[in-house]
C-alpha cells in the first residue's frame, strides 16, 4: 500500500510598490501565507500566518489599500524563514502536489527562498489551476480566482486577497474541475455483442 498522497493548496499575498515609486531593487515579498493539506478529499490541516518582509519592511501605502493589511500586522507575523520550515513540514511526510492559482506564488517564493539563502521547500509536482481551468474551458485570457469560481455559480470563500480564503477558493475550484473531468470522461465504447442481442438474433434464423 504506497503513501497516501497529499494536496497543498497554496496563497500568497505581496508587498507591492507604490505606483510609479523608484524602488531601487525592488521585488515581491511574501507578507501573508494560506495553506489548505487536503488527504483523501479531506481537509487536514489549514495554516495562516502573517510574514515579516526583509528587503522593504516598510509595506507601501497601496500595499496596505489594496490588500487591508497593516504594518502591525506584519511586524508582529513570523519571519520567512519560519514560514519556509513550515512549508518543510507540511511536505516532507508523504508524496505531494502544490496547487495555486497562477504561477505568481512559487515564483516569488522561489525568489525569496533566492534572496534569503534557503532552499526551495517543496519537493513533488506543482500544478497552476488557473492554467488547467483556462484549457479545461477553452477560455483565450486566464481568469480571476473569484471570477473562476462565480462562473460556477458559487461564491468565494471569506474575503478575497486573504490568503486563506484564497487557498480554500482554489480548493473548491479545484474539487468542481474535478467533478466536470469526471463527468465528461467517455464511457467504455460498446462492442456490437452490447448492442445486439445475439440469442435473439439467432433463434430468429433457427
Amino acid at each position: 500500500m504506497g503513501e497516501e498522497h497529499q494536496y497543498l493548496f497554496i496563497d500568497f499575498e505581496f508587498t507591492m510598490p507604490e505606483k510609479g515609486g523608484a524602488f531601487r531593487g525592488f521585488y515581491p515579498e511574501i507578507i501573508e501565507a494560506g495553506i489548505v493539506s487536503v488527504i483523501n478529499s479531506q481537509i487536514c490541516e489549514e495554516f495562516s500566518s502573517y510574514v515579516t518582509p526583509v528587503r522593504f519592511p516598510n509595506l507601501s501605502e497601496r500595499c496596505k489599500s489594496f490588500l487591508h493589511i497593516s504594518q502591525e500586522q506584519v511586524d508582529e507575523g513570523i519571519t520567512f524563514l519560519e514560514l519556509v520550515e513550515k512549508m518543510k513540514d507540511m511536505n516532507q511526510s508523504r508524496p505531494c502536489t502544490i496547487i495555486t492559482w497562477g504561477n505568481m506564488d512559487m515564483r516569488v517564493l522561489r525568489n525569496n527562498c533566492n534572496q534569503a539563502g534557503t532552499a526551495f521547500p517543496f519537493r513533488g509536482k506543482e500544478i497552476d489551476l488557473s492554467m488547467e481551468y483556462k484549457r479545461f474551458f477553452g477560455d483565450q485570457n486566464q481568469t480571476g480566482l473569484w471570477k473562476a469560481v462565480q462562473e460556477y455559480g458559487k461564491e468565494g470563500t471569506g474575503k478575497h486577497h486573504r490568503a486563506l480564503d484564497d487557498a480554500l477558493t482554489t480548493y473548491n475550484i479545484f474539487r468542481l474541475v474535478e467533478k466536470d473531468k469526471k463527468y465528461l470522461q467517455k464511457p467504455e465504447p460498446t462492442t456490437i455483442g452490447d448492442r445486439v442481442d445475439f440469442s435473439k438474433l439467432f433463434n430468429k434464423f433457427a
